[in-house]
């Protein structure tokens, strides 16, 4: 799924547009015990209740594609019988009206889901009349052919309340204020079927995760049967390692810095495309050669990338490089320079020492104190004072 697919599907989260049918939920203790489930029809809910489940859905389907949401396919053998897609697609297809089914569901997530605490799975079925579109990409609402029938799910952590003390507005007093459980935003959930081309695609779903660096694995192995990419950072530091083995000695603070600005023109060159740019091996050795790495450094390319990347899934360009920030790091400094400007920052050797030039342009600031020397010549300058 692409950002427009996903925003189409969030903005159906209001009380305008909301064709939500039913609405399930398990509140699991932190011995993975079920304290409670519930069911109910959506639109029958109290608006106050509806706005605060449409914002833990919209919650759900935020981030970045490629970051904190991962398109995910099924492989051929969880569509099978007793398949982890074919059990997903029964759950869908019942509307969430058969009990047995949500048991078997809530008991898979309480398997799968390894959290210390209290958490809500959250089940919500929905039907899109999915409306056509003319050429233009405006919405032709007696136009659809199609609806979209999908579950959204979202496990959310249930935590106590901060201790303080709250008014009493019927005894005009401050006390201690009552302590209770309350549901956080999503930990991480799901979509299925996906809503790739703006259509139903049963055999992808696309997976939310609260944070980038740690996907859950074990959870969408063990739930969804899926293949996982690498986590955005791992993705940085395979990116890292392959340009570094590449490079060997010829690894450079000025071949590190154009491959940072050619990563940064690849990326403003794609900022308009409907998805994320991601780069294979071939893509990541153009990059090389365009950032002006010499031949022969590729000769064992493929060797490095196959040791770093192999099996390891897309590389998304938005997760290994900062296009607002340019660092420079060594055991005792840390340098952070605007990317539209690297040029001030070069390596020399300075009485047989390697060093770090910054060129000065404008005023200079320790600690937030303003320098009154002249570094220009070297000298300081003579003020005089009234």
């Amino acid at each position: 799924m692409i950002k427009k697919e996903i925003s189409e599907l969030k903005r159906l989260f209001t009380t305008a547009n909301c064709s939500i049918s039913r609405i399930c939920g398990c509140y699991v203790d932190g011995e993975k015990n079920k304290k409670t489930e519930w069911k109910d029809a959506f639109l029958s809910l109290p608006e106050e209740d509806m706005f605060k489940y449409f914002e833990i859905l919209r919650k759900a389907l935020s981030g970045t594609v490629g970051k904190n949401l991962v398109n995910l396919d099924f492989p051929l053998d969880t569509e099978k019988e007793g398949g982890t897609q074919e059990f997903l697609l029964k759950l869908r297809n019942s509307r969430l009206l058969e009990d047995e089914l949500l048991d078997d569901f809530y008991d898979k997530v309480i398997d799968a889901y390894d959290y210390v605490g209290n958490y809500l799975i959250l089940l919500v079925h929905d039907a899109y009349d999915i409306p056509g579109r003319t050429t233009d990409g405006l919405a032709m609402e007696d136009a659809s052919d199609e609806v979209y029938s999908y579950i959204l799910c979202c496990v959310c952590p249930v935590e106590l309340s901060k201790p303080g003390l709250s008014y009493n507005e019927i005894e005009n007093t401050f006390q201690n204020r009552t302590r209770d459980w309350v549901v956080g935003m999503p930990d991480l959930g799901f979509l299925f079927p996906a809503f790739n081309d703006r259509s139903t695609d049963i055999h992808s779903a696309l997976y939310y995760s609260k944070n980038a660096n740690d996907l859950h694995d074990a959870f969408v192995q063990q739930l969804l049967g899926c293949p996982l990419p690498l986590a955005a950072a791992f993705q940085k530091e395979t990116f890292q390692s392959i340009v570094s083995e590449t490079l060997g000695d010829a690894c450079d603070y000025d071949t590190v810095k154009t491959i940072h600005e050619t990563l940064n023109e690849m990326l403003d060159e794609n900022k308009d495309a409907p998805e994320p740019l991601v780069l294979d091996k071939y893509q990541v050795k153009s990059l090389l050669e365009n950032s002006g790495v010499e031949e022969e450094r590729l000769q064992d390319f493929d060797k490095c990338f196959e040791e770093a990347a192999g099996g390891t899934g897309p590389i998304f360009a938005e997760n290994i490089v900062n296009s607002r920030a340019f660092e420079v790091k060594t055991p005792d400094v840390i340098i952070k320079v605007n990317p539209e400007r690297t040029e001030l920052v070069e390596t020399r050797e300075v009485d047989g020492r390697r060093c770090l030039i910054i060129a000065i342009d404008g005023d200079v600031e320790v600690n937030g104190i303003l320098l009154r020397e002249n570094l220009a010549n070297g000298s300081p300058e003579k003020e005089g004072l009234d």
